[in-house]
């Protein structure tokens, strides 16, 4: 590597000298990103509703004597062996007198109960279950977010040229470089929601042009959750979540992670949508309805999506889509052109039956399009989806028999007949041994285009394979991570060929002897294969591409207001056809927040080298709220960002985040209309939010 010597001198430096701070709620969420990102392996990600979760129960802690199942499941860090260890408990011997009788449980083992301290309480007051809408709208709160975010340099889609120029290419955008975000949001508890959210990207018009109307993305809606029998009822834009992914599941959920027991997906029926993609939502309205162990959600939706649409030639008028836009940008005149020309009509239902420890469920769900869809047919994706509609079907179970929870799915579509399912189970030897096993087999022809079934691929489809993770406690301070998954591919993919196979496994040494300090250390190599690069341009054979990522994370609260977090990781990757590639970052975190004092400062400093964008490092960042920033540091160079918050009035929060990218070996950052010439790049946050 060419990071100079003195560099890594300093930065050892700050490792020796940063000995993890307490699990806050910072800390937890910033490790559930994290999670995901290092799942997704991308940059832009919407987690307004894991953010907003965590948050509210932060500012309102559940109360254990009277939390139900769902209430647990919401909080989204217990597991269902978890959840009902405490119910078992509540109804064997009582309410919780004090929070230390957690300790007790025996599936709760310290770290878990240091993770949900900052989220729950135990008190003789029982929350009320059931809300009315009259007393909702008394005892709720108003917020409302403001925010700009830019980049510092000119990027080439922003150069200033004739509008005749400009109205026949595809290389420049229409609006400017920034990008506005506004949220108004009138809530109380989880049970009442009424809001409207609107942005506009970078590059997209503003008072202008194609949007006249401001905002190029406008989501609105109000729903309600607290009745006996109407258990839930949205209206606008919300999301719907099913079983464990296959059939339909809306927004982002988990997958492999450090966190090897979190496999089992916790689905939410039905609630607000308030995030900014402009895909993975409904639009219309929705209703869950309950009766004793009964409940029924019911659904529908209809809204616009982007597609390129191509006229048949041998048929007057006939118009079909050959590919659809899931970006959601509308900068060029490619992308304006494309804007909600398909409309996108979905309903369905899922009915369920649950008890304390068993559940099982069954739910249909149609989608349809105006137009029928008809991208171009290659040998890799044959199978995939076109025409104009298509049926799900699925029915998922869950069930909890002393130390297992069993769970899993099956669902066929109509499109095909393709089936897929998934399997799994959860189990604890003891308080300090957790084991975890997902089997999944989706056929080459299943289609769904809302789901998230537990998968390598991005796609709930053309996979098998086989998850298996530990996590052994062997002491309150030393954790033990690990797993291993084996899959493999029946049919081709986009660049790869033929069939393959691939296996992952990970494992992660944690030694955390006080809730002030943490260290973890972390080993995960993954294995796939692609076309090689060599080529006689008859027939591509498949390759083993091998990464390895090698991770130290040390963290130490120094004081109740500073708390430093230092991490290197370094990557390796080798294939057959091309040489050896690795890449190393190394990062220091400040973070200062006093109790007493309404400034708080956040600060990074990193040097990152990496031999391409094959090599790239996701690195979670700190931002304001409802902002996020896992950006991908490749090439050679360092980075910087400090961000303040600011607090005035108890009602007023402001941030302001500043930082910088310098580029040791690129004249030029990025390529086409995204070009910046230069080897700095620049980017700054300001955002207001106002608490009423």
């Amino acid at each position: 590597m060419r990071i100079g010597f003195k560099h890594i001198i300093g930065v050892c430096f700050l490792f020796l000298t940063s000995l993890s701070f307490g699990q806050e709620k910072t800390d937890i969420v910033q490790q559930r990103i994290e999670f995901i990102s290092e799942q997704l392996e991308a940059e832009n990600i919407d987690l307004t509703e894991l953010v907003e979760q965590l948050n509210f129960f932060f500012d309102n802690p559940m109360n254990l004597n009277s939390a139900t199942s769902e209430s647990l499941q919401d909080l989204g860090l217990l597991t269902e062996l978890q959840i009902n260890d405490l119910l078992l408990h509540r109804k064997l011997f009582g309410k919780f007198i004090s929070i230390y009788e957690l300790q007790g449980l025996p599936y709760w083992d310290m770290n878990t109960i240091y993770m949900v301290l900052p989220f729950v309480r135990v008190d003789d007051k029982l929350d009320q279950l059931h809300v009315g809408i009259k007393e909702a709208f008394k005892n709720g709160k108003f917020e409302a977010y403001f925010r700009v975010q830019a980049i510092g340099e000119n990027k080439a889609g922003y150069e200033d040229v004739a509008d005749s120029i400009k109205e026949n290419s595809n290389s420049y955008y229409h609006g400017d470089a920034n990008r506005y975000y506004t949220r108004l949001r009138f809530s109380y508890r989880t049970n009442l929601s009424i809001g409207v959210t609107a942005e506009k990207d970078p590059g997209e018009e503003f008072f202008k042009g194609q949007q006249k109307n401001g905002f190029d993305f406008y989501s609105a809606h109000a729903f309600y959750k607290g009745g006996k029998y109407l258990k839930s009822v949205a209206l606008g834009d919300y999301q719907v979540q099913i079983g464990q992914g296959l059939n339909f599941w809306s927004g982002y959920s988990f997958g492999k992670s450090a966190d090897v027991t979190n496999v089992k997906k916790s689905a939410n029926p039905l609630k607000a949508y308030t995030s900014v993609d402009e895909v993975r939502f409904l639009r219309g309205a929705a209703f869950d309805l309950g009766y004793k162990n009964f409940s029924l959600t019911t659904f529908g939706s209809y809204k616009g999506v982007d597609g390129a649409i191509l006229a048949d030639s041998l048929i007057e008028e006939q118009e079909f889509v050959s590919s659809i836009n899931l970006n959601g940008l509308h900068r060029t005149n490619s992308e304006i052109g494309k804007k909600h020309t398909l409309n996108e009509i979905i309903f369905g239902s899922n009915l369920r039956y649950k008890l304390r420890n068993f559940h099982v469920g069954i739910a249909a769900v149609y989608l349809g399009y105006d137009k029928a869809f008809a991208k171009d047919t290659t040998p890799y994706n044959q199978f995939d989806f076109r025409g104009k509609s298509n049926i799900g079907l699925s029915a998922d179970y869950n069930w909890v028999f002393r130390n297992f929870n069993f769970f899993g799915e099956v669902a066929q579509s109509s499109y095909s007949g393709g089936f897929a399912n998934v399997h799994g189970v959860l189990f604890s030897l003891d308080r300090r041994v957790s084991m975890s096993l997902v089997y999944r087999n989706y056929a080459k022809d299943y289609q769904t285009f809302y789901n998230a079934g537990f998968a390598e691929g991005s796609r709930t489809q053309n996979e098998k394979g086989l998850y298996s993770g530990v996590k052994v406690n062997w002491s309150r301070a030393v954790t033990t991570n690990a797993y291993i998954d084996v899959f493999k591919f029946p049919w081709m993919k986009f660049q790869v060929d033929g069939p393959s196979l691939g296996h992952e496994y990970m494992i992660q040494q944690s030694y955390r002897p006080s809730r002030d300090f943490e260290i973890y250390v972390r080993f995960r190599e993954q294995s796939k294969q692609k076309n090689s690069r060599y080529s006689d341009g008859t027939i591509t054979e498949l390759e083993d591409i091998l990464q390895r990522n090698y991770r130290i994370n040390l963290s130490y609260k120094v004081s109740e207001s500073i708390k430093l977090k230092s991490r290197l990781e370094y990557v390796t990757i080798n294939r057959n056809s091309q040489e050896d590639q690795d890449g190393i970052i190394l990062t220091q975190d400040v973070i200062f927040k006093p109790k007493s004092f309404p400034l708080s400062l956040s600060m990074r400093y990193a040097l990152f080298d990496t031999d391409s964008y094959d090599t790239r490092i996701y690195t979670y960042e700190n931002n304001a709220l409802y902002v996020f920033s896992v950006p991908a540091y490749y090439y050679r160079g360092s980075r910087a960002y400090a961000m303040v918050r600011y607090t005035f009035l108890r009602r007023f929060d402001v941030w302001f985040r500043y930082g910088v990218s310098i580029f040791a070996n690129r004249q030029n950052i990025g390529s086409g209309a995204e070009e910046i010439k230069g080897n700095t790049k620049t980017d700054l946050t300001l955002q207001l939010r106002i608490k009423l």
